[in-house]
């Protein structure tokens, strides 16, 4: 028996359940606006059950058992046994009760939740396919609308993901066992990651690149640090080919096959192929054409500075609105929208948005780098500082990398930081703070940090920026 089409309302409507979706419902509600958060699936998308969260616990676990059996130096002499399964399973844990606890917060701010896929119907209404076999339909009609559908992973042609050898960023974060022989398509930061946590625990890995290079969004000499890295890990790189088909070989694995530009071709034996080439933006299940929204040529929804389409009312967030696709930017633009709708005087400001790799060693960056700070007129100054000038560092057995400040020479005010080494994620946050309250040089410098901590190297680099540093040679 099918269920009719029913007809509610609600203040604000939110499709879609991940990062963007979920804050921005919470934060609705919270101004006291009638909030439904429509999700088809699992609430926290695909950063909390399927990128982000997994995949970290997964480089946990990868970098304890690497550490555990290659510390002799440190007098400590072991050969950890990995059991995948267990470690997927206790990944799976964590991601079951964080989804839960989104799905509790959510609830407890009064945000009604409907499951099911939304499709426009005009500019003032949606309808809801829910899932399964007679649970029907019903309408929503709305006020203002946040869409937060969030990405998908890119699919090349010949790798199809529901083939048993071929993996996408999901099926990685699941196997029950290690694979002896790992190809990688892509050296962005998805298959850089997912490239160090498979080396780590055992497995012959190769990458293959179109590019000539890995990371490219990145400054040569950040990257090379955390190549060098992988190759000493036993990771292979092939750089200017991209696959092209992938065939079952004698021995029970698979051969991938690439290509140059000049069609010249290479074979790569493996047990499994990972496609890591990117990702792209969930419109296509909207029914756009019903309110004459289009996305643009890289499939986004634009939007202002405060999260809103070409239609007044509707907003896109998160991953569906354009670079960079993080989740702590769709956190940002999911507040911004909820409050700009309820009326607050909001506003989106990406000059502080950090980004991190967590790779070995990670990578961190906010702001503007030497070059990006001359593009724009500024006179940069650089201050920098090595990891392996650190105490701390040292004391850790990880010196690779180092942190580097970028600065308006005339004023001082910290314009940028990368950095690439140890705890590079949490260390940037000082910095995108330096850059989003405007502080100076002289700020960083002058304020103590603890001794010994990784994050003195930030202190060094604005000091060596002013020719003032202690610990490492000034410029």
């Amino acid at each position: 028996m099918v269920v009719g089409d029913i007809s509610t309302g609600t203040d604000v409507l939110v499709i879609g359940g991940g990062p963007g979706g979920y804050v921005a419902a919470i934060r609705a509600a919270q101004r006291g606006l009638d909030t439904t958060l429509v999700e088809k699936d699992n609430y926290g998308g695909v950063c909390l059950n399927r990128g982000c969260i997994p995949s970290k616990a997964l480089i946990t676990g990868a970098d304890l058992a690497h550490e555990a059996g290659n510390a002799e130096e440190m007098g400590i002499h072991a050969d950890p046994a990995v059991d995948m399964a267990q470690m997927v399973d206790w990944k799976d844990g964590i991601v079951d009760q964080l989804t839960g606890g989104v799905e509790k917060l959510c609830k407890a701010n009064g945000v009604n939740l409907v499951k099911g896929t939304a499709t426009f119907k005009d500019e003032n209404s949606v309808r809801v396919a829910h899932g399964g076999e007679g649970q029907g339909s019903e309408s929503i009609e709305f006020d203002s609308c946040i869409v937060a559908t969030g990405s998908r992973t890119i699919q090349i042609p010949n790798f199809d993901y529901a083939d048993d050898p071929v993996l996408g960023s999901k099926e990685a974060l699941d196997m029950d066992s290690i694979p002896e022989r790992l190809v990688v398509v892509g050296a962005g930061y998805i298959g850089m990651e997912l490239s160090t946590v498979y080396a780590k625990l055992g497995t012959e890995v190769t990458v293959v690149e179109m590019l000539d290079d890995v990371l490219p969004a990145y400054e040569d000499d950040i990257s090379k640090v955390v190549k060098r890295r992988a190759k000493d890990l036993g990771i292979e790189f092939n750089f200017g080919e991209g696959a092209s088909e992938w065939r079952e070989s004698s021995d029970g694995g698979i051969t991938v096959v690439t290509e140059t530009e000049d069609g010249e071709e290479s074979t790569y034996p493996a047990d499994k192929v990972l496609v890591a080439v990117g990702r792209s933006p969930v419109t296509d299940t909207l029914g756009l054409d019903a309110i004459g929204l289009e996305p643009n040529e890289g499939g986004f929804l634009e939007t202002d500075d405060y999260a809103r389409t070409d239609i007044d009312h509707i907003y896109a967030v998160g991953d569906v609105a354009g670079e960079p696709m993080l989740a702590h930017k769709a956190f940002k633009e999911g507040i911004v929208a909820a409050e700009v709708i309820a009326g607050e005087p909001a506003a989106l400001d990406y000059q502080a948005v950090p980004a991190a790799v967590f790779t070995d060693p990670e990578i961190a960056t906010v702001g503007m780098t030497k070059d990006e700070a001359e593009e724009a007129g500024f006179t940069p100054v650089v201050g920098q500082m090595p990891f392996n000038a650190s105490g701390r560092a040292m004391t850790t057995g990880h010196t690779e990398g180092f942190c580097r400040i970028v600065a308006d020479e005339d004023s001082g005010f910290i314009l940028g930081g990368q950095i690439v080494g140890p705890e590079a994620s949490e260390l940037i946050a000082e910095l995108a703070l330096a850059v989003e309250m405007g502080a100076t040089l002289e700020d960083v410098a002058a304020t103590i940090h603890t001794h010994p901590t990784l994050a003195e190297v930030i202190q060094e680099a604005a000091e060596n920026a002013e020719d003032q540093a202690i610990h490492t040679l000034n410029r």
